[in-house]
């Protein structure tokens, strides 16, 4: 790693989407997240008269998802655990370093977050994304909400960001890792297919030079690289659509529907997913593997998310000392990685 001035006191800020922490909060957690700008581009009436009727709609049905795991959601626990292994992490190299769990759309939020900053007093922050892959939706409007929050509390210390990291080894090796061994498991029952799974977005977003769909390929690209099974049968598929409006495909649900049809084991990796959330532990692990018994498909089996896989932790650490000195935001690799034609990647 960079050397560290002795003085340093460094905050790291990861972030992640959030969700709700009882019953009561679901549909708050909603409307936050649907009167985003970043997900719902409508002027700022019609989208508050869309995210009150769509978390009104939806809160209920999301409501049930929850129930299944305790009436809330895991991802802050999750998070908190990623940020305890971090921090312990920090400790070899920056022992006066703190990370702070800033989510989104759910407590604790910007303003908590910042207040917690400013009391903390550090002389350096560093904010870590946990979506491996850029998006305006994601990472994006997390960042933009954090700097707003900061400009409204007079923070003083510049944020350093991290924009991506779709192909980081740390992130990498530990799926290709387990790839390789749910890949063995699963050939005894015939030959796998595997399907990288990432949280869907219109496509409309995409054509606006969103570079998210692009990562995802990257990293997905990267792992069959990296796990080298021989003769790989693999595709890319997308989950958790919530608007009418056209999305990236194919979907989960239809790329299950064939391997039915062909009679393949399946394999479901989460490329796009460091935590174990909703759209993991209900959405993948019960609905479609539900849909995949009742399609015939002969084995079923989903990849853990990499959670605090020690490699991963230890990418996240190097990610600060990485990033000092460079323009903000910034990716892993420190240049842009993204082709001219998106527009909306945030790198210089």
């Amino acid at each position: 790693m960079n050397e560290r001035p002795s003085n340093e006191r460094l905050a790291i800020v990861i972030f992640n989407l959030g969700g709700p922490d009882s019953p009561a909060a679901v549909r708050p957690f909603l409307f936050n997240l649907f009167n985003d700008p970043s997900i719902i581009p409508l002027p700022t009436p019609l989208r508050w008269l869309f995210a009150t009727t769509i978390s009104t709609l939806r809160a209920k049905k999301s409501q049930g998802y929850y129930a299944r795991l305790g009436g809330k959601s895991v991802l802050l626990p999750e998070t908190q655990a990623q940020a305890d292994a971090l921090e312990k992490e920090m400790q070899k190299t920056a022992p006066n370093s703190k990370v702070f769990v800033f989510m989104r759309y759910w407590h604790p939020m910007a303003k908590e977050v910042v207040a917690g900053l400013k009391a903390y007093q550090p002389t350096r922050i560093v904010a870590l994304p946990l979506y491996p892959q850029f998006s305006t939706t994601t990472t994006g409007t997390s960042l933009k909400a954090l700097a707003l929050e900061a400009k409204r509390q007079s923070l003083t210390t510049p944020i350093e960001e991290l924009c991506c990291y779709p192909t980081a080894d740390g992130f990498i090796a530990p799926i290709a890792e387990a790839l390789r061994a749910a890949h063995a498991t699963a050939s005894t029952h015939g030959k796998p297919r595997v399907l990288f799974s990432a949280h869907g977005l219109p496509k409309k977003t995409i054509a606006g030079g969103d570079p998210y769909e692009w990562q995802v390929h990257q990293s997905t690209e990267a792992v069959v690289a990296r796990a080298a099974i021989p003769n790989l049968d693999w595709n890319i598929c997308y989950q958790s659509r919530v608007t009418p409006v056209e999305w990236l495909g194919p979907s989960v649900e239809n790329e299950i529907k064939r391997a039915g049809a062909d009679k393949v084991p399946l394999i479901i990796v989460p490329i796009a997913f460091v935590s174990e959330h909703v759209e993991t532990l209900v959405e993948l692990d019960e609905t479609m593997k539900e849909l995949a018994t009742s399609v015939g498909v002969p084995h079923f089996s989903r990849l853990a998310a990499v959670r605090t896989a020690p490699a991963f932790i230890s990418a996240l650490a190097q990610f600060t000392a990485f990033l000092r000195g460079k323009h903000s935001p910034c990716s892993a690799t420190g240049k842009r990685i993204c082709p001219a034609n998106f527009a909306r990647c945030p790198h210089v």
